[in-house]
């Protein structure tokens, strides 16, 4: 419990910020001396004042910074060995991190004297920075450190490690203290897997460093890196081990790449599948990735937030009886959700299609889908001529990565099927130039082509913080250059007193970045007489894209600045994806 005068110090500042009104400061401090209720639960349960801002009025209060619980902030278990967690908890002050000689403690009184002398006479000769925290927060950090939260604890894991590995041990784990079959690393790759999934990250990083510098854990969360942890340079080998053994790799080869596959269970009714790679690196290590592929049911059409017209069109060139569409994008641009969502739209018991996939992310009754097999032989070339003998509608290709899968293709696709695969090109334009710049044939892929959709991803405003705006008039002059006035396509939002644009504050829900998930971009380019014409003249990228935009194309970059109006994203974000 704070001292009264915090206590009536914070009060105040609530009052000045405007989240508590006088009367309920005066209620709030007669409650709070009763002593029934700490100060902490009063304001956050029964007066709803968010933690954000009652962090704030602590961190002007103590003049240091205020930090909120976060799964993603590791406490370094080695800080806990000599203190006794029942008296941490009562005292309300837990050490998070040292930085050599600095030592990060996160107390709720940093300004508490007795409780300074606890830290010093702990942590001898180290220069101590305090950070704030309440009371549930760091109760919370503390049951994650001390593996009383949830199953396989990082904390718990992490400390029997510690335990086992000896303090003169090597640091490239050759002593012979850990390896691979250890229980405590089984238990770690599992664990680190599990959060990986449950954060919602496509990718999984694990990278050791030379001599004793710790390996860094590092997750990709909706297109970003971030450091999730970092485990004791003596273990690093047997992780790297552990995750090949799970991918079916030789260990005992730590010279060239290896790449293997793991299936993971997660509960009793879901599977995780993870794409392993593995590279030798710097310092006689071995680096891990391990990009996760989650099984999951194909979206409708309508939830994937084409424009209409967009819309429309792909849906009509979805129905045609043969020709070519194309999905092109660079990797994790959705362009496999997408393919999906199109076969979703015209999977009816009339049709017959197969597709080629590496790996199958997504599974959906009515498909005949055929997982690829690089190493005997069974690529997409060699899938697409089985398709042609097993009496087909229609056929997808996971990917055209050669001139004789693209000539299989738009072969097929002039023999009566409907043909769709995807292509790692920048643009729609672009991809059409790829193609001939491949050997394909001009003539025969101009009479093939329905459409080239281009898709991107970029971040999603956080709806529980997100908050509106009024755009500055140069920020609006901005968006309006960017979406390009030569096109001849005036945007539909003038500027004026009642314009608003978005953008995310930061909270909890979003890890304080202001974003949570993606929001698609989309570029369709339709295979018009006109286009064809130049398809066949092989004219140049920039002829090709000048016709496209006058025949009524959006660009990948003009989709984004609508969808920036439309307060789902900002214009950063577009800008960093898009393609002007």
């Amino acid at each position: 419990m704070l001292r009264p005068s915090i206590e009536q110090s914070i009060l105040d500042s609530l009052v000045y910020r405007g989240v508590l009104s006088q009367t309920d400061l005066t209620n709030a401090a007669e409650e709070a001396k009763s002593g029934a209720e700490d100060l902490e639960v009063i304001l956050l349960d029964r007066y709803c004042i968010p933690k954000e801002v009652l962090g704030a009025a602590l961190s002007d209060y103590y003049q240091c910074p205020y930090l909120p619980y976060d799964e993603r902030t590791v406490v370094d278990v080695e800080l806990l060995k000599t203190l006794n967690h029942d008296y941490l908890r009562k005292n309300l002050w837990l050490p998070i991190a040292r930085h050599g000689q600095l030592l990060d403690v996160l107390a709720q009184d940093p300004h508490d004297l007795e409780k300074g002398w606890d830290v010093r006479r702990s942590f001898p000769g180290m220069t101590i920075r305090y950070a704030v925290g309440l009371r549930r927060d760091i109760e919370q950090f503390l049951s994650a450190a001390t593996g009383q939260g949830r199953d396989s604890s990082l904390g718990t894991i992490l400390s029997e490690l510690v335990k086992d590995i000896p303090v003169d041990s090597a640091p490239d784990g050759v002593s012979g203290a850990i390896d691979e079959n250890d229980s405590a690393i089984v238990r770690l790759a599992n664990h680190l897997i599990s959060e990986a999934d449950r954060l919602g990250a496509s990718d999984l990083h694990i990278e050791p460093y030379a001599d004793k510098k710790e390996t860094a854990i590092r997750f990709r969360v909706d297109g970003t890196c971030y450091t999730y942890m970092r485990v004791p340079a003596a273990y690093r080998r047997a992780l790297v081990s552990r995750i090949k053994i799970m991918a079916n790799l030789d260990i005992a080869e730590r010279r060239k790449p290896q790449d293997g596959k793991i299936r993971f269970k997660r509960g009793a009714q879901r599977d995780i599948e993870l794409r392993v790679a593995t590279l030798p690196t710097a310092g006689d290590n071995e680096d891990a990735v391990l990009r996760l592929l989650t099984a999951k049911e194909p979206m409708p059409l309508e939830a994937m937030e084409f424009a209409p017209a967009v819309l429309q069109a792909v849906k009509s060139l979805a129905e045609k009886p043969h020709g070519i569409i194309l999905c092109v994008g660079p990797t994790g641009s959705g362009k496999t959700t997408t393919l999906h969502a199109i076969l979703r739209h015209i999977n009816t018991d009339e049709r017959k299609i197969w597709t080629a996939e590496d790996p199958i992310e997504i599974t959906q009754d009515g498909l005949r889908q055929v997982q690829v097999h690089q190493k005997i032989g069974l690529n997409f070339a060699a899938a697409m001529r089985a398709f042609l003998r097993a009496d087909p509608d229609i056929i997808m290709i996971g990917e055209m990565r050669d001139k004789e899968t693209a000539d299989i293709a738009i072969e097929a696709s002039l023999t009566g099927h409907l043909v769709l695969s995807t292509l790692h090109t920048n643009s729609a334009v672009e991809t059409v130039v790829r193609l001939l710049d491949l050997g394909c044939d001009s003539f025969n892929f101009a009479d093939a082509m329905l459409g080239v959709l281009a898709t991107r991803l970029c971040k999603r405003i956080c709806a529980q913080c997100k908050e509106q705006y009024h755009p500055s008039h140069q920020e609006y002059e901005e968006l309006i250059e960017a979406y390009g006035p030569r096109y001849g396509k005036p945007l539909d939002f003038p500027y004026s007193g009642q314009l608003t644009l978005s953008r995310g504050h930061g909270c909890e829900a979003c890890h304080h970045t202001g974003f949570k998930g993606r929001v698609p971009l989309h570029e369709l380019l339709v295979g018009s007489e006109e286009m064809k014409q130049l398809i066949q003249s092989k004219v140049r990228t920039a002829a090709m894209l000048a016709n496209a935009i006058e025949s009524g194309m959006v660009t990948l970059l003009q989709d984004g600045i609508h969808k920036v109006f439309r307060g789902l994203t900002t214009y950063r974000q577009v800008r960093a994806v898009a393609v002007k």
